[in-house]
C-alpha cells in the first residue's frame, strides 16, 4: 500500500469519526437514568403493575359501578348482607356487583377500585414527609459532624429503638385515630430510616475533591451542602423512597385493620380486610380481593425499587 493510499484510509476514517460524532445524541443524566431503569426486568413488571394502580385510581369514577357509601337496602330488590357476586353477562339475573356486597350492602368492587386512591395517597404523601424531614436531619448531621450529629443522630436512635407499629400506635394515642392521622404517625417513625441513609451518603461525599475545590474557592457551608452534597447524595435516598412507599402503604393498612386509620366509611383497602375478617370463610372474596389488592401494589413499589438500585448502583450498573 502506498503512502497516497495510506493517507486517504485515514481521512475516510476521521471523517467516519466525525459523522459519528454528529449524529451521536449528546449525553443527558436523565434520559441515560431512565435507560438504564427500564433495562432492568423486575422495574418493568414493577412499572405494570403501579400502572395499573395509577390507571385505577385515574378512572376510579368511571370503573366504579356504585358509590363507595351506598347502601343498597331498598335501593334494588332482592339485594342482602354479603351477597355473592353477580355479573348478567356469566348469567346472573341481577344487577351487575363484580365482586358481591359487604356486610354493609355496599358494592366491594366499587370501594375496591376507590382504595386504590387512597393507597397512592398514602404512600406517597407519608413517604414524602418523611423524606423532607429525614434528608433535612440527616444532611445536617452529616456534614456538620461533631457535637451536632451525635444529638440528632442519638434522638433518631431512640426512634429506631421501638417497633414502628408499636411507636405508631402510640403516636396515635396522642393524635387520635383517623387516616391523616395515620399517615402522620408512620411518617414520623419512617424519618429516622431516611434520615441515616442521608447521613452516610453525605459523609462519603463531603470529602470529595470538588467539595473540597469549593470550600477552597470560599463558597458558604450551606452552599455546598445545598448546591453540591445534596444533589450528589439522593440516589440511594430514591432507592429507599420507592420501597418506603410499600412499607407506608402495609403499615397504614395495618393500622386502619385494627381500627386506628381510616374510618369505616372509607374504602381503605386495610380497614376492608379489618371489617371483614370473621367471614374469611363465609364471604372470603370480601377478604381476599383487598388483600391481593394490597399484594399487588406493596409488589410493585418493591420490585421498582429493586429495579432503581440496580440502575443506579455503579457497582451493579456496568
Amino acid at each position: 500500500m502506498t503512502e497516497k493510499q495510506v493517507a486517504l484510509t485515514a481521512e475516510e476514517l476521521a471523517a467516519e469519526a466525525d459523522r459519528q460524532l454528529a449524529t451521536r445524541r449528546p449525553a443527558n443524566l436523565w434520559r441515560d437514568t431512565l435507560t438504564n431503569v427500564l433495562r432492568q426486568r423486575s422495574a418493568q413488571v414493577g412499572l405494570v403493575l403501579i400502572g395499573l394502580l395509577v390507571f385505577a385510581a385515574l378512572f376510579a369514577d368511571v370503573i366504579a359501578t356504585h358509590g363507595i357509601t351506598d347502601v343498597l337496602i331498598g335501593e334494588e330488590p332482592g339485594v342482602s348482607a354479603r351477597q355473592g357476586p353477580c355479573i348478567p353477562l356469566f348469567g346472573c339475573d341481577g344487577p351487575l356487583h363484580i365482586l358481591g356486597l359487604d356486610g354493609n350492602v355496599r358494592d366491594t368492587w366499587s370501594r375496591l377500585v376507590h382504595g386504590s386512591r387512597i393507597s397512592l395517597q398514602v404512600g406517597f404523601v407519608t413517604v414524602g414527609l418523611a423524606i423532607v424531614v429525614g434528608t433535612l436531619i440527616g444532611a445536617i448531621a452529616g456534614y456538620a459532624g461533631g457535637l451536632i450529629d451525635n444529638i440528632l443522630m442519638r434522638v433518631m436512635d431512640v426512634f429506631l429503638a421501638f417497633p414502628a407499629l408499636v411507636l405508631a400506635i402510640a403516636i396515635l394515642m396522642v393524635l387520635g385515630r383517623g387516616l391523616y392521622q395515620a399517615m402522620a404517625a408512620i411518617a414520623i417513625v419512617s424519618i429516622p430510616v431516611y434520615a441515616r441513609v442521608m447521613r452516610a451518603s453525605v459523609l462519603s461525599i463531603r470529602e470529595r475533591d470538588f467539595v473540597t475545590a469549593s470550600r477552597a474557592l470560599g463558597e458558604s457551608s450551606a452552599g455546598i451542602l445545598l448546591r453540591r452534597v445534596l444533589p450528589n447524595a439522593l440516589t440511594p435516598l430514591i432507592v429507599q423512597g420507592s420501597l418506603g412507599i410499600a412499607t407506608a402503604v402495609l403499615e397504614v393498612a395495618a393500622l386502619s385493620f385494627i381500627g386506628l386509620g381510616a374510618d369505616p366509611t372509607q374504602p381503605e383497602w386495610g380497614n376492608m380486610i379489618g371489617l371483614e375478617r370473621n367471614q374469611v370463610f363465609t364471604a372470603p372474596l370480601l377478604v381476599f380481593a383487598p388483600g391481593i389488592a394490597l399484594s399487588i401494589t406493596v409488589l410493585g413499589f418493591n420490585l421498582l425499587g429493586d429495579g432503581l438500585r440496580d440502575a443506579l448502583d455503579p457497582r451493579l450498573n456496568r
